[in-house]
């Protein structure tokens, strides 16, 4: 009797915890307005996850934004992919763990920056418009790469920190063909190499005094076949994600630049004066609008009034 009270009272905590924990992820949201958004999930499979300031993580869905400091992870079985604001798109298999540290892309402009950290899983990426007009860095346990401009594979092992796993850095050619470049450097700046050449690799292992360096490999037959359907999904999900990347800087307009050097919470509304309600009155909250539109354009979202699986 008391063992069947104590599991009616864990699940009566836990039934009466969960609306508190999505109403909190629900405010953090709030806060988060249009103009604060860097990306966007253009594909999703599985149960996949973000973090965001110190809620709880709460799930993601296809047509969801993504903002500055916005940790993703995928679970087993699961996909992501998210394409940012200058078409650079991401793409994360199963039980992958990023942060998006840095985003800042203003089109037409120099200096543009994005830092990303990749602390598990295996990932994909294809570097557009802000490793051509700034500064694209992605960061491991062990290593800091430098982008310009190409298309990579980065397998980061669980114990890569602990210098028991090696990671990997993989550069491939983009789409049309084109070979780009991967700067790889230790933690500390110190220049570890280049990859030049498509198909090309780094482990990254541990060396003299605990110093990791970048060592030249082939890739295996099976690894680089794994890696083809890797890069192969990542150009469809690029695909995708570059047409609402498109749309999404069409529907913001020339004159409404995203503040995206703001920290979420620190939201800046353009001056656009009150935006009509549903009744037609002004001052009332608009619903759909920018986000309707956005969910519209992606094949993979589900339509209204579909449950999302």
């Amino acid at each position: 009797m008391g063992m069947k009270r104590r599991k009616f009272i864990t699940l009566f905590a836990g039934a009466f915890a969960w609306p508190l924990v999505a109403r909190a992820q629900n405010q953090v949201d709030a806060n988060l307005g249009v103009h604060e958004q860097v990306g966007q999930v253009g594909t999703l499979q599985g149960i996949v996850t973000v973090t965001r300031t110190n809620a709880a993580p709460s799930p993601l869905k296809v047509s969801d934004g993504i903002y500055k400091k916005d940790v993703l992870q995928t679970g087993a079985s699961s996909s992501l992919s998210v394409t940012f604001d200058d078409e650079t798109t991401l793409s994360l298999t199963a039980n992958a763990r990023i942060v998006v540290n840095e985003f800042v892309y203003e089109e037409g402009r120099s200096g543009n920056k994005a830092v990303f950290n990749i602390a598990r899983g295996t990932v994909a990426f294809v570097a557009s418009l802000v490793a051509k007009t700034g500064n694209m860095t992605i960061s491991t346990p062990t290593a800091n790469l430098g982008i310009r401009g190409t298309t990579g594979v980065i397998d980061v092992p669980d114990n890569a920190a602990a210098g028991t796993g090696e990671a990997r850095i993989k550069l491939y050619p983009d789409a049309d063909g084109r070979v780009g470049q991967i700067d790889v450097f230790n933690r500390q700046g110190g220049r570890l190499g280049a990859l030049t050449q498509g198909s090309s690799a780094f482990a990254i292992r541990p060396g003299l005094g605990g110093r990791f360096a970048a060592v030249p490999f082939q890739i295996p037959p099976q690894e680089a076949a794994r890696d083809r359907g890797v890069v192969q999904r990542l150009f469809a999900s690029h695909n995708i994600g570059r047409q609402m990347a498109i749309q999404r800087r069409q529907l913001r307009g020339p004159n409404s630049a995203r503040p995206n050097n703001l920290r979420p919470g620190r939201q800046q509304q353009p001056n656009r004066g009150p935006a009509p309600s549903q009744n037609g009155k002004p001052g009332g909250p608009q619903r759909g609008g920018f986000r309707e539109k956005l969910r519209k354009l992606n094949p993979f979202a589900p339509k209204k009034n579909e449950p999302i699986r």
